[in-house]
């Protein structure tokens, strides 16, 4: 036998080993938005292998599940629009009206309504799903991206990439009730558990903002140093928090890492390697497993959460960018 098969029945043996140890995985359902590919990979996160791949509109980027898991969400950015698909057979149902140039969006707490962020019109727009009506356009900075809602859907936030800001929107008013500055280019926007605080990535100033909700400002910033790396490779992207608040994870962009973070202490425990330019990440509802998007390696990495370890990567589309996962 080979060396290269031996490492690779080692490394399969190492994942299979890790992903026991944390007990039973149930049988969630991954999609990743692949961007140039114009498609959905579909991922079972029993097996860790993609079981489908479903064609979508022109550079889908943000991508979420409906409350009840029956429909997917997909921002088809170059087409203007949002397109909605059967999980069960991966069909496209309808579009819903997006405004121009969709890029991220979050669901309201009961499933509806949804907040989507317009990069080319500088507002959020707010539409039920049910009767596909804007229901309110709400102006912001420039630039549009990340969206975070706090948990008992009162708050929406909105980072603006070119004003460098956390706009904080009434959502039964639709008004911007608060700007909070960050540093350079902010691409997204994570609640505590307990809405207290709220996590913002800034790409181009290589930080990660802890802002204070009821003051809101910023009480913590939190750099990065990677041995061997460029400061500049380091681009802070995608957020995710353990609902006890005890762990976060940050996508570094370029970097090809994800940073583990004691999210009491503030202090970078550990730096994972992943595949190259990962985007986002999300985790499976019991949070055993972190999935992240690898832009440039057209890949997903899959981190055993309680190990610390990154398990496997899975080849999938084009320059996969957004992830979700299935509700149960």
């Amino acid at each position: 036998m080979s060396r290269c098969i031996k490492a690779g029945l080692s490394a399969a043996a190492m994942a299979a080993a890790l992903l026991a140890a944390s007990g039973p995985v149930r049988a969630y359902t991954v999609y990743v938005s692949n961007e140039k590919g114009n498609s959905v990979s579909v991922i079972d996160a029993g097996t860790l292998a993609v079981t489908a791949t479903w064609k979508v509109g022109r550079r889908p980027r943000g991508i979420t599940v409906s409350r009840d898991g029956k429909e997917l969400y997909v921002c088809a950015s170059d087409d203007d629009r949002i397109d909605v698909l059967d999980t069960s057979s991966g069909k496209t149902l309808r579009s819903l009206r997006s405004g121009p140039d969709p890029e991220q969006f979050i669901l309201g707490p009961e499933g509806n309504p949804l907040y989507v962020a317009n990069e080319d019109d500088s507002q959020v727009t707010v539409i039920d799903i049910e009767k596909n009506k804007v229901l309110a356009e709400v102006p912001v900075g420039v630039e549009p991206e990340g969206m975070g809602l706090s948990p008992d859907g009162k708050v929406l936030v909105n980072t603006s990439e070119t004003t460098n800001m956390a706009h904080f929107i009434d959502t039964k008013t639709f008004q911007v009730i608060d700007n909070v500055l960050v540093d350079a280019r902010p691409r997204f926007a994570e609640f505590t558990s307990d809405g207290k605080l709220l996590w913002v990535s800034a790409e181009v100033g290589g930080t990660v903002s802890i802002i204070d909700v009821a003051a809101r400002r910023v009480v913590k910033k939190i750099s990065f140093k990677i041995p061997g790396v460029n400061d500049e490779a380091i681009q802070p992207v995608g957020i995710r928090i353990t609902k006890d608040g005890a762990k976060a994870f940050v996508a570094l962009g370029p970097a090809n890492r994800i940073a583990v973070i004691d999210a009491r202490s503030y202090e970078v425990e550990k730096y994972l390697p992943v595949g190259q330019r990962v985007w986002q990440l999300a985790f499976t509802p019991d949070q055993k497993l972190l999935f992240s998007t690898n832009g440039t390696s057209n890949d997903v990495s899959v981190v055993d959460v309680e190990a610390g370890k990154v398990v496997k990567s899975i080849p999938v589309g084009l320059l996969p960018w957004g992830v979700a996962v299935s509700p149960q």
